[in-house]
């Protein structure tokens, strides 16, 4: 069993936050709590962590969220422009042709099915930003290589409607990107 002190909110452990702000999670906790944060908004409870307590803008941000989840003002997965599913997959092959199996509509329509989406914004073997086949979704699509013949794509799909669209999303991209894996393996 994890001891009190080891607790994690929003992914961070207490003894990260700590080492690195200076509080707790329950003094960064009583401290919003004191200030009325249940009752504004995240970007007024992140500047006023970083104005009036000198809080690093990151670490402003990942305690307002952390805030947020443990008083019940934001549910796992939730941004401010709806939610978020991230899934990605290393393959055994090289950046190029995993870049391909996106990059090219057939190839892609081989392994994803027919979604009719389109590619905003690309910077080959690096990223993709995607408006998804809904037309309401985005697609931003990551590439890395690690090494000669594997690399990694990292697939976030924001802007979902609810935790139930975030499982969706997860399943279908999982199935797809374990038949895109299949595929470039062979």
């Amino acid at each position: 069993m994890a001891r009190k002190s080891d607790r994690t909110v929003a992914g961070v452990s207490e003894a990260a936050v700590k080492a690195k702000t200076g509080r707790s999670w329950k003094d960064w906790f009583a401290l919003l709590d004191k200030a009325g944060a249940k009752k504004m908004p995240h970007k007024e409870i992140a500047s006023m962590l970083a104005k009036k307590h000198k809080c690093p803008s990151w670490w402003s941000q990942t305690i307002t969220v952390g805030y947020e989840r443990a008083r019940g003002l934001r549910a796992m997965y939730q941004h401010a422009d709806g939610f978020t599913a991230n899934i990605s997959k290393t393959v055994a092959a090289p950046l190029r042709d995993l870049y391909e199996a996106w990059e090219d509509a057939a190839l892609r329509e081989s392994w994803l099915g027919k979604h009719a989406l389109t590619i905003r914004k690309a910077t080959a073997r690096k990223r993709m930003r995607i408006t998804w086949s809904d037309g309401k979704t985005s697609v931003d699509a990551h590439f890395l290589a690690k090494g000669r013949r594997r690399s990694l794509v990292a697939v976030e799909h924001s802007r979902l409607a609810n935790a139930r669209a975030v499982a969706g999303s997860k399943a279908l991209w999982s199935q797809a990107l374990q038949q895109m894996k299949s595929q470039l393996e062979r």
